[in-house]
């Protein structure tokens, strides 16, 4: 029997559906209702927005990568930085070239503003570390403003089931309480309880089995993020070491 069916007792006929049966329902069913498709609603803007964000880190870090390693001079690829607002390989780029600028000057080389050149030729840092250091600060950064508000979607989709199970435990005691006044132990007298009753839990799967989907999906992303920035920072580190130390 589908559990969204409505039974209508004392010869009445079949009337049946899911909005019928939610606008039937009783008053804590509604609310635990209401509460589900605030979370759903929730859930789906923070997905939609994160889909968004994420595709634009991907377009812009695949242009940034070629432009980092067809630039002949790390200043040029600093200036085309400002263009690259989304990708977070410009935000570590320009810790470890800001980083790199503060060693040179240090060192005692002159170094121009605000777009240096680095270095004059032969210049040498001090230290390679600091500037791993720089790079892994900033990568952590990003990571953590791109994680914003997934976590959300592993709450909403943990919590929901049971706020679900917690209407259908409520409608079924209600259904039971009802039965036992009447006396009336047919199907027919309690099948339309136990139907209210089990319309929150279907609510709770609604609205946690897509954030469940969307919380994995976001994190596989953020773990191809983080190996992505991970191997610009060694390519990064690579570059400085072979021309600076």
């Amino acid at each position: 029997m589908n559990i969204f069916a409505v039974a209508l007792v004392e010869g009445n006929e079949l009337t049946g559906g899911l909005f019928y049966l939610i606008k039937s329902s009783g008053l804590t069913a509604q609310s635990i209702l209401v509460i589900l498709l605030v979370a759903s609603i929730f859930s789906w803007a923070i997905m939609l927005k994160k889909l968004r964000v994420f595709g634009r880190v991907r377009k812009e870090s695949s242009d940034f990568i070629q432009i980092f390693r067809h630039s002949n001079k790390l200043s040029e690829i600093r200036e085309a930085c400002d263009d690259f607002n989304r990708t977070p390989l410009a935000s570590v780029f320009q810790a470890g070239y800001t980083e790199l600028c503060e060693q040179i000057r240090a060192a005692g080389y002159a170094v121009g503003n605000p777009s240096p050149e680095v270095a004059p030729r032969g210049a040498k840092i001090k230290s390679l570390t600091g500037v791993e250091r720089s790079l892994q600060r900033a990568a952590a950064a990003e990571l953590t403003t791109l994680e914003h508000g997934i976590n959300w979607l592993a709450t909403i989709g943990s919590v929901t089931p049971f706020i679900g199970l917690f209407g259908t435990v409520l409608g079924i005691v209600n259904a039971f309480q009802s039965l036992g006044v009447g006396g009336t132990t047919t199907v027919q007298a309690v099948a339309p309880g136990i139907s209210e009753a089990l319309i929150t839990t279907a609510g709770g799967l609604f609205a946690a089995v897509p954030a469940v989907i969307g919380y994995n999906y976001f994190v596989h992303r953020l773990r191809a993020i983080g190996a992505e920035l991970d191997d610009f920072s060694l390519e990064f580190t690579n570059v400085i070491e072979r021309n600076f130390t």
